[in-house]
């Protein structure tokens, strides 16, 4: 088989985790990039979960695209299950996305499925802080992961408003919290 595209809009844009012989900006086109998973491991618990990144159903995501080596199909898909596919809640799609040089590609996506019982469903920049804010688990604090998720954007020159006001509203109650200890 020939090469193939991967379509990361989190950490898979700066840590992708596998081969690959050419990287581009890309959008994928009625999705958008969401904290709409709540983590119970990661970055919560199940008695206070924590929100992690997702492709949920609107608008559009720029992210990057991936071009892999056809002979790495299997073992990269096999890596990326392992990585994504843990509890379920994303499925694996092919879906089209745009290339910035106008190429138009086919490419393995990992979009939040909405019946799976981590979907927090579309919240409010104020409501997504809130869940982010003082949870923390197996890999560290929450709200850690969204302000570097903002670091890696900002240094990719891509913008995603909705994630920047999450993250300016834990930026405040951060400061706060410094000024009433």
């Amino acid at each position: 088989m020939g090469d193939f595209w991967v379509f990361g809009y989190g950490s898979l844009m700066w840590r992708p985790g596998f081969a690959h012989t050419h990287v581009e900006r890309a959008r994928l086109h009625g999705f958008r990039r969401a904290l709409c998973v709540r983590s119970w491991v990661h970055r919560g618990t199940r008695t206070r979960p924590g929100l992690v990144l997702g492709l949920d159903r609107g608008g559009s995501c720029i992210g990057l695209a991936f071009r892999v080596p056809g002979d790495l199909r299997g073992e990269v898909i096999d890596y990326l299950r392992q990585r994504e596919l843990v509890t379920r809640v994303y499925e694996e799609r092919t879906l089209p996305v745009m290339l910035s040089s106008g190429d138009k590609v086919e490419a393995l996506c990992y979009v939040v499925d909405r019946r799976h019982e981590q979907y927090a469903g579309r919240m409010d920049a104020s409501h997504a802080a809130e869940m982010v804010m003082g949870t923390s688990g197996q890999s560290g604090p929450n709200d850690e992961y969204v302000l570097n998720t903002l670091e890696h954007l900002e240094a990719l020159k891509i913008r995603d408003h909705w994630l920047e006001d999450v993250g300016n509203r834990l930026r405040t109650a951060t400061a706060s919290a410094m000024r009433d200890v």
